[in-house]
């Protein structure tokens, strides 16, 4: 691979408020819902609270210095025993970067910060709809196939 081409992937820190809002884009425009992502953006103090929060992990991909993908996850810390699990929250890479291993390198990455946290358990959710079979195709690759329901119970005065 050619050193313009290399993949460097980057654990966002306070300090990295720019790159996370790239991320949000990287997420609108690869789940084709931008305004999801970007019409009402958190702010800058949000974000680096966020990003220094001990249960918020951020992982970006970046090729030329460009977001191509990235991670956003969470740290469950467990009541039962001593330990935790990560949660992807979500997974992307834009469209234009697919099949090319980022995913892996950012799931692989996410596993080290895993271990280090004292994590036992990465889990995610994949829609069983045909637009999500590559990622689902991902995580049977990666990890064992779980069938679970999920439900969506709206906060009072939230809407849904």
């Amino acid at each position: 691979m050619e050193e313009d081409q290399l993949v460097d992937i980057h654990h966002l820190t306070p300090n990295d408020v720019p790159l996370m809002k790239a991320l949000l884009t990287t997420f609108g425009d690869a789940f084709n819902e931008p305004a999801t992502y970007t019409v009402n953006p958190p702010s800058a103090d949000y974000l680096e609270q966020l990003l220094d929060s001990d249960t918020f992990i951020a992982l970006a991909a970046l090729k030329n210095r460009v977001v191509i993908g990235g991670i956003a996850a969470y740290e469950l810390k467990k009541f039962e025993q001593e330990r935790s699990e990560i949660y992807i929250y979500d997974l992307a890479v834009a469209s234009g970067h697919r099949r090319e291993g980022t995913a892996t390198m950012l799931i692989e990455k996410l596993k080290e910060i895993a271990a280090k946290r004292g994590a036992y358990v990465i889990f995610v959710q994949a829609d069983t709809g045909i637009e999500d079979e590559p990622a689902i195709a991902l995580y049977t690759r990666l990890g064992r196939r779980e069938h679970v329901l999920h439900f969506d119970i709206p906060v009072e005065g939230q809407g849904g």
